[in-house]
């Protein structure tokens, strides 16, 4: 909102009022007054819809807290659930590993680790046609759960595996329909809260897959010592049947519990679901997914491809991820610490708990302050330590605790940058699905190459991986140290009433950068 002789930055939290589309010398209350100072308006305010514009603002902010919680009881719990089996089904194979997948189907430690990287494959080439699929039909709540009963067939068809050929078919197939579930999360949760609570709703998704990876390990634990040979199946056969047909009976609820966006949501009350709507339209400027015409496949990402903003966030979330690669011979890493298979599976947990605790807290502190550069450059300051620590030593203090910071380093800062993409690239919904989506598969191809920096011949130090992790976490920092000069640069341009495309010219609105004109003349201001 700007005043007469200086501006303030604004973005309306939880409980805040919005007060958009004001020119300097001009503030317009919620109740329609009027102060005019040395300037007269020459735009009028977007009008709030009926139901809200005549409650006060402890009314609104009473109501506005209550439509949250709404949200996050109905929405948070069960793409957090279908996200832990989510990644369980893809990252299981480990598991598998140490229960006898590669005796069973005599398969080199190339094979394997093809079996492993073919899923990334299929993972990448979906992403982006998915998400823009999504944004255009406008019903998540029918799509995620019928993609995650697919998959989930999938993951337990794999105890059917005979061959390496069969194996890597299966892993192609369950990645190519897996790829529709993060990244239409992201969407998902971008559409239903604003820029200041997207951080730690976006942790918390996250989180999932970092609970997943501490319960795989014990899950794996309890199938090998109890169900190794019964009824004639391999401990990894039934590790596959048991979390696949889990996978199918949660997606089945998840039809009749999953909302889809705001104004295709039948369980809000009429006020709820136009306060739903309205907020996120004070937050940018702009209103959110509108109807399916208004979605159109390829200006979304042509919008995307355009923004200098979405490669280096692109750049910084590959490495991250490139960096991240070790979790997914997390087990195999571990067992070179010389203990028993079941035990290794067991010290695996205890990194990922630690991982989720750093990662809500941190993107909790990321939403409180508005802040995020520091927010993803200090975790993955830890994960080059840690890097440096597995690769210099083979004692076993030492080596586990650097396997302790290892996950937590590359995840504690990546949920950050997750919410970072849909902060910077806010507008329009097609833009912004693609760019999540887009941003998400190019990350992924990192793990195509890094299944192959993990044969048991290079441990137990893995010198050229963690080598490399130690390289891509530092162009990562240099990735987030471009974005924030790249914003700060543009929050100025916004200070000082410069052009920025898309952002203050009333005639590019949104078609460039995706910023509203209304945005910015209400205060928007790009957060890092």
């Amino acid at each position: 909102m700007a005043f007469a002789g200086h501006q303030m930055d604004y973005a309306p939290g939880v409980g805040e009022t919005g007060y958009d589309g004001l020119e300097k010398g001009t503030i317009e209350y919620a109740d329609g007054m009027e102060l005019s100072t040395t300037q007269t308006s020459t735009r009028r305010k977007r009008e709030a819809p009926p139901l809200i514009k005549n409650l006060s603002r402890d009314e609104r902010h009473r109501l506005e807290r209550a439509l949250v919680r709404k949200i996050d009881l109905r929405l948070l719990p069960w793409i957090i659930l279908m996200y832990i089996l989510n990644y369980l089904d893809r990252n299981n194979i480990a598991s598998a590993r140490l229960a006898g997948l590669e005796t069973s189907l005599n398969l080199s430690s190339t094979e394997y680790q093809t079996s492993v990287s073919i899923l990334f494959v299929g993972y990448l080439l979906m992403q982006v046609p998915s998400n823009l699929f999504l944004n255009k039909i406008g019903k998540p709540a029918l799509y995620l759960p019928t993609v995650m009963i697919v998959w989930g067939t999938i993951s337990a068809a794999t105890a059917a595996a005979k061959s390496f050929g069969g194996l890597i078919a299966i892993r192609f197939m369950l990645g190519f329909v897996e790829a529709a579930y993060f990244p239409g999360c992201l969407f998902f949760l971008s559409s239903w809260y604003t820029r200041k609570e997207l951080g730690l709703r976006t942790a918390m998704l996250y989180s999932g897959s970092l609970i997943s990876g501490a319960f795989s390990g014990l899950i794996a634990a309890g199938v090998v010592s109890g169900l190794a040979g019964v009824r004639g199946l391999a401990a990894w056969q039934w590790l596959f049947i048991i979390e696949g047909v889990i996978t199918i009976g949660v997606a089945i609820l998840a039809f009749f519990i999953l909302p889809n966006f705001p104004r295709t949501t039948t369980w809000l009350s009429e006020q709820e679901r136009e306060l739903a709507i309205w907020r996120l339209d004070e937050d940018i400027g702009e209103d959110d997914w509108v109807d399916s015409k208004a979605q159109t496949f390829g200006h979304g990402f042509n919008l995307a491809v355009k923004d200098a903003k979405m490669w280096v966030l692109m750049v910084m979330l590959f490495c991250i991820v490139a960096s991240g690669g070790v979790t997914n011979f997390f087990p195999t890493v571990v067992a070179t610490l010389g203990y028993g298979n079941i035990d290794s599976l067991l010290l695996t947990a205890p990194p990922y708990v630690l991982a989720v605790m750093t990662s809500l807290a941190n993107a909790w502190h990321a939403d409180r302050t508005g802040e995020r550069f520091y927010h993803v450059v200090i975790p993955e300051m830890v994960a080059v330590v840690a890097f440096i620590i597995g690769a210099a030593t083979t004692s076993t203090g030492p080596r586990y605790l650097s396997m302790m910071l290892m996950v937590p380093g590359v995840y504690t800062g990546y949920v950050v940058v997750l919410a970072w993409i849909s902060n910077t690239l806010p507008r329009p919904p097609a833009k912004r699905a693609a760019a999540l989506a887009a941003i998400n598969a190019v990350s992924n191809t990192s793990s195509i190459y890094v299944s192959y920096m993990y044969p048991e011949s290079a441990g137990p130090r893995y010198i050229v991986a963690f080598a490399v992790n130690c390289v891509t976490a530092f162009i990562a920092i240099l990735a987030a140290t471009i974005l924030r000069f790249m914003l700060v640069r543009l929050n100025k341009k916004l200070d000082n009433g410069e052009y920025v495309e898309g952002a203050v010219n009333g005639d590019h609105t949104a078609e460039h950068d995706g910023v509203p004109t209304g945005a910015a003349q209400k205060g928007f201001r790009f957060l890092y």
